[in-house]
């Protein structure tokens, strides 16, 4: 046999051998294994950084909203952020060991993801050996999910980075949503079969062909009684542009039709109360007052709210937030909430906020989520973090990263 055949006959050997087991998705700056099944039935995925290149520390990302009907797996999509990179690829690159989990269930999945994300860092544990740090990251529900679990692991989490979640009061995240409902029936009647609080099957199965276009043409069609329900609302448009106001309407009017139902079983009754509200901002208040349609919120829903979902402010661990200050879907006043819990605990010492001053849904850059990392990694270690000039390699991008370093007191060399 010659050296050329034997050669080509050992090459097929490894491929068929190789090919036997699941394969291994490789980049040039990590790799990742195949995703893997929790005991609770969810889905995970660990993605490690190129050989030698581990710091030993791993980032747990728990992901945003999943409406309820979407098969339980890794949502992908959430992993991109709007500029299109691809957050486990950055991390990695950064030395960084990454794990997310689908959690157990879509919808409402806060109370089951705290258990699942504990869970993967166990399993993590279990395949790679103990991390020197494990950092949590998340944004949207998933802020809210990395604020919880941080406050309640501390002896897990050395720290958590939380975008745009409901971390000030989810009890009040809810009511605005369904206010949004309310107000929006009020001025524009019979566009939306069903209430706030009950969503016929037809409207969400209809949504996409029917509905939804009927919201943008009402929007679209009376241009006073829709500015008066964004003053009565205040909710976050772009500077008043039209176009945002249709935009967060479908922000609003979306959730309302996907997460009520699914909410509502999740936590065991309706929890919207809007019987002693005061409704103001339109031309006529005394009308909207008197005609709007009222709700009263079943005690086992507060009960279950108060219990899973409400941030407590007590932090022993490290926890940066950030937060657009034009948050269509999830309002920024969160953040002043949750500031106000961090004083009165006496947690002031772990908390960092940095405000991102622009229009959007969790709307972040790239080097803005590196600004919320980098500070994170500082309160915990007192140090820079390494290797950020390999990741942001465009210069004015670069500057302003440090400058926003610089804003919360952290010099860059």
């Amino acid at each position: 046999m010659t050296q050329t055949k034997r050669t080509f006959l050992i090459l097929l050997i490894f491929l068929a051998t190789f090919s036997m087991y699941p394969a291994t998705t490789v980049t040039a700056i990590g790799y990742c294994d195949p995703d893997g099944e929790q005991s609770s039935g969810a889905i995970y995925r660990i993605c490690m950084p190129a050989p030698g290149s581990w710091n030993g520390s791993l980032i747990i990302y728990a992901h945003g909203y999943v409406p309820f009907y979407e098969p339980i797996q890794i949502p992908d999509g959430d992993l991109t952020l709007p500029d299109g990179t691809y957050i486990p690829e950055m991390l990695n690159q950064l030395g960084f060991a990454f794990a997310v989990t689908s959690y157990s269930t879509n919808g409402l999945a806060v109370r089951a993801a705290v258990d699942d994300i504990r869970e993967l860092a166990e399993i993590y544990a279990s395949k790679y050996g103990e991390p020197n740090q494990v950092y949590l990251i998340g944004g949207s529900e998933g802020g809210l999910i990395t604020t919880l679990a941080v406050e309640k692991y501390p002896d897990l989490f050395e720290g958590g980075l939380a975008g745009c979640g409901p971390i000030g009061d989810f009890k009040l995240q809810i009511n605005f949503i369904q206010d949004f409902r309310v107000v929006f029936n009020y001025f524009f009647p019979g566009v939306i079969p069903g209430s706030a609080v009950d969503i016929p099957e037809e409207v969400m199965l209809g949504w996409e062909d029917t509905y939804k276009d009927a919201v943008a043409s009402a929007i679209a069609s009376n241009k006073s009684k829709t500015d008066q329900l964004f003053r009565v609302t205040l909710a976050a448009t772009d500077w008043g542009s039209q176009e945002s106001k249709l935009e967060t309407t479908m922000w609003l009017i979306g959730y309302n039709i996907f997460a009520t139902n699914d909410a509502e079983e999740k936590l065991g009754g309706q929890p919207f109360d809007n019987r002693w509200r005061l409704y103001l901002g339109s031309w006529n208040d005394f009308r909207l007052n008197r005609k709007v349609k009222r709700f009263q919120a079943d005690s086992a829903a507060i009960n279950e709210l108060n219990a899973y979902y409400q941030t407590s402010g007590k932090l022993s661990s490290e926890l940066v937030t950030m937060h657009t200050t034009g948050d269509p879907l999830i309002p920024y006043w969160h953040t002043a909430l949750y500031l106000g819990k961090v004083t009165s605990k006496g947690s002031l010492a772990h908390y960092i906020h940095i405000p991102i001053f622009r229009y959007g849904h969790c709307n972040f850059k790239a080097y803005e989520m590196l600004v919320g990392l980098a500070v994170l990694y500082w309160k915990v270690n007192g140090q820079i973090l390494p290797g950020i000039e390999d990741v942001i390699t465009n210069q004015q991008e670069l500057s302003t990263y440090k400058q926003m370093l610089e804003d919360v007191g952290i010099d860059q060399p």
